[in-house]
């Protein structure tokens, strides 16, 4: 633990945003450290199918492609450490931060720590998790086999979540709380298709009251209207996949740099300088990917965030050292 490593840009996350930017900087010859983090590979790995990654028609599993650039990092010969950052000191330079394995030191970082998943927050659901709740279909969709399951959201991961189990389950109910789906047109239709052929059952609005269910695990699920509270629908199931947003891993930057009121790190978006994009509060600091945006949050975007962090990181490092 006393070994320290110094580096000239640390990169924290190994998502698309992660390691874009270390393959940019590493070709760059900034020689990059990248840290892993917990979640090696970040979200994309509990994907089944990417369409939309461009080139890799017609798609590619979301383990594959996360294989594909954490090969591509390697070529470059990024310095990659499984690692996980527990404290960070920013305030002097070069910033200092403390791993679980190692303690490191650099002139410039990039966080690209990306987020978790929501859940509901009620009472009843904490005592599922793990035992009938899930957020990851890729991960658990295999054990309701035949079985009827829930899915809760609205967006694009919901609706590819319902569709990957409609081919496992014997029955899915999509439950959303509003009457439209947020989700892009092409997931919609196919959403439709599948309702149009009773493999997805539709309830919206309808808000999730309570999750019901005995030592074992799951059994139900208690809805009601979100226009009618007295409208309430009991569907018996054995499982049920959350789906409704994510959290950004912020908290380790808490009062240390500049978040919005939902936990993201803002950026120097509107900037009178070239290669300032991706810049935070502090001089030296940048961020990518889902840990800054809470619009767009595609695997592309990531990875295009990941690409301008490298370069503001570059332009920074050639300024200053």
């Amino acid at each position: 633990m006393n070994n320290i490593q110094h580096t000239k840009l640390l990169i924290l996350g190994s998502g698309p945003a992660g390691y874009t930017a270390a393959i940019y900087s590493a070709r760059a010859n900034l020689n990059p450290i990248l840290i892993t983090g917990i979640d090696i590979g970040g979200q994309l790995t509990k994907t089944t199918n990417v369409e939309n990654w461009p080139g890799n028609f017609p798609n590619i599993s979301g383990n594959k492609l996360m294989d594909n650039l954490h090969n591509h990092a390697l070529y470059f010969k990024t310095n990659i450490i499984n690692d996980y950052i527990l404290k960070v000191d920013l305030k002097q330079k070069p910033f200092f931060l403390t791993g679980n394995f190692f303690k490191y030191t650099c002139d410039s970082l990039i966080i690209a720590t990306g987020a978790v998943p929501k859940f509901l927050g009620l009472d009843s659901e904490k005592k599922f998790i793990g035992k009938g709740i899930s957020s990851c279909a890729i991960c658990d969709g295999s054990f309701y086999y035949n079985r009827k399951i829930a899915v809760i959201g609205g967006g694009n991961t919901a609706i590819e979540e319902a569709l990957y189990l409609s081919n496992i389950a014997s029955e899915v109910h999509l439950i959303h709380r509003k009457s439209y789906f947020s989700a892009e047109k092409i997931l919609i239709n196919k959403l439709l298709d599948k309702v149009k052929n009773n493999n997805i059952i539709l309830h919206n609005p309808y808000i999730v009251k309570e999750i019901l269910g005995n030592q074992f695990g799951v059994t139900g699920i208690k809805i009601f209207s979100s226009t009618n509270i007295e409208n309430y629908k009991i569907i018996n199931l054995y499982g049920i996949f959350i789906s409704i947003g994510t959290i950004p891993n912020t908290n380790l930057f808490k009062n240390l740099l500049k978040l919005d009121n939902n936990g993201y790190i803002i950026t120097n978006h509107i900037s009178k300088n070239k290669f300032n994009f991706t810049q935070t509060s502090i001089s030296g600091i940048f961020a990518a990917g889902d840990v800054m945006d809470n619009v767009y949050r595609q695997a592309i975007t990531s990875a295009a965030t990941g690409c301008m962090a490298a370069v503001d990181a570059q332009n920074y490092l050639r300024k200053n050292f």
